[in-house]
């Protein structure tokens, strides 16, 4: 029987079949780089390459295949000349005092969330995607060198064999195998399995969500005490103090609130397969302007992590305008 002969790439086929893959191909970025900025470059520079490349394109893969490979090559290139990104909770040990002075640091490579908003939500993606790039996986995948993290994701993510992975890293089906070998080994000590996500429960998520922005906006930390675990970790980007337990993180809030209470409004969303909210401040002149948005853990009917990530550009991103005035 003769193999089967298939019509070659065009530049509209091509157009449509990167229309199809895109969400998943802004999954597999970000989970390379663990930021939603550099992903959507990548991703942008993945479709350049492959117009680019259309004459080349053999059909010995599909185009798919093709594609995913260049965009692991394409990240991998760019991750070569950067810094792992990190969360405040990778650079050390949390405060113990919740008076100290927290400042930022922009020099730092930090992790960014990805909004649900930017992806599509067809039922078949939506579970494996939120297990997939979960806030805590993505950081915790940032410590793997950076093959070993093209590696695993591709075998783990994707489902390639070791032939199609050792293909698009140019090495040999043994060093892939190594490459997994130590990727696991690494992700097993880091532990995640504390942050493993419920299967979701969206009618208590949102519920609880509601519970925890009626809260924060009146500045009731002790209404906060209850929707939160013992063990609660608040965290901010880019400050490099974080703080873990509620005895440190409540008496940390009730400080704040004094600046925040009538001052802040908080709108739920969704962001890495997790509650979430988009924040807005007032501003000298009475406007709420986008500030922030912060991505929570929920595990076990409480939350166990609240995560703040400053920046006009991940509101808007989340579907929200820059200005809220209703």
């Amino acid at each position: 029987m003769s193999a089967e002969v298939l019509p070659p790439l065009t530049s509209v086929r091509l157009h449509d079949e990167f229309g199809l893959l895109r969400d998943g191909l802004v999954v597999h970025c970000y989970q390379m780089t663990g930021s939603y900025q550099d992903a959507e470059d990548a991703v942008q520079e993945t479709y350049l390459r492959a117009v680019r490349g259309l004459a080349g394109f053999e059909g010995r893969s599909s185009v798919k295949t093709w594609l995913y490979r260049i965009a692991t090559n394409t990240c991998i290139t760019a991750l070569n000349h950067r810094s792992r990104r990190v969360l405040p909770s990778g650079l050390g040990a949390p405060e113990s005092d919740p008076g100290v002075r927290v400042a930022g640091d922009e020099s730092i490579a930090w992790l960014s969330p990805l909004p649900d908003a930017v992806l599509s939500h067809r039922p078949e993606d939506v579970v494996v995607r939120r297990e997939s790039v979960r806030l805590a996986l993505i950081a915790a995948l940032q410590y793997l060198p950076v093959r070993q993290r093209a590696a695993l994701l591709l075998r783990e993510v994707l489902s390639w064999s070791a032939a199609e992975i050792a293909e698009t890293l140019d090495v040999s089906v043994a060093a892939v195998k190594s490459l997994l070998q130590r990727a696991r080994r690494r992700l097993d000590e880091l532990d995640l399995e504390g942050e493993r996500l419920e299967p979701p429960d969206l009618e208590l998520e949102r519920a609880l969500l509601d519970r925890y922005i009626t809260a924060f906006e009146a500045g009731d930390a002790a209404a906060i005490r209850e929707v939160i675990h013992d063990d609660f970790s608040l965290e901010a980007v880019p400050h490099t103090s974080w703080f873990k337990g509620v005895h440190v993180c409540i008496p940390f809030l009730e400080r704040n609130f004094a600046s925040t209470r009538g001052n802040v409004r908080l709108l739920p969303t969704r962001a890495n397969g997790q509650p979430a909210m988009a924040g807005y401040r007032r501003d000298a002149s009475g406007v709420l302007r986008a500030d922030c948005l912060w991505v929570l853990t929920l595990v076990d009917g409480r939350f166990s992590r609240s995560t703040k990530f400053e920046g006009l550009e991940l509101v808007t991103a989340a579907g929200f305008p820059p200005v809220w005035s209703r």
